[in-house]
C-alpha cells in the first residue's frame, strides 16, 4: 500500500493552515535558516545564526553580519567583488563580467535607437 501523505518537515506545526505554497516557501526559508554554512576564516561548516543578520562560527568564534536568512547574500558578494577589485585590481573574471554587461548595454542601446528610427519613419508617412 502506498503512502497517502507527504512528509511535511519543519512546517508540520502549521497543519492544513495557510495553504500549500505558503507552507512550502516557509519550509525552504526555515531550512536555509538552520543549515550550517562555511566559515569565511577557518573554512569549516560551523557557521550558525545567532540573531537576525548576525552569524557566528562555532569553531573559531568569528562573528559577522550577513543576511537575515543566509549569511551570504547577492549584494554582499557584489560588495566583496568591488572591494577586492579596488585593492587587488580587476581579475580576468571581473573583466569578463564587465565586458559582458557593457555588450548587453550596447545591444540594448542599439535596439532602442532602432525603435526610435522606425517610430520616426512611421510618423513621416
Amino acid at each position: 500500500m502506498s503512502k497517502r501523505t507527504q512528509k511535511t518537515g519543519a512546517t508540520a506545526r502549521y497543519g492544513s493552515r495557510y495553504g500549500v505554497s505558503v507552507r512550502q516557501r516557509a519550509g525552504k526559508a526555515l531550512s536555509r535558516l538552520h543549515r550550517k554554512y562555511t566559515c569565511p576564516t577557518c573554512q569549516y561548516q560551523k557557521v550558525t545564526r545567532q540573531a537576525a543578520g548576525i552569524w557566528s562560527c562555532k569553531k573559531c568564534g568569528y562573528t559577522f553580519a550577513g543576511g537575515v536568512w543566509e549569511p551570504y547574500t547577492r549584494a554582499s558578494e557584489a560588495n566583496h567583488r568591488v572591494l577586492r577589485r579596488s585593492t587587488d585590481g580587476a581579475t580576468a573574471t571581473d573583466m569578463a563580467i564587465i565586458a559582458q554587461s557593457r555588450a548587453m548595454e550596447y545591444e540594448k542601446s542599439l535596439t532602442d535607437s532602432d525603435d526610435e528610427v522606425s517610430a520616426s519613419d512611421d510618423s513621416e508617412e
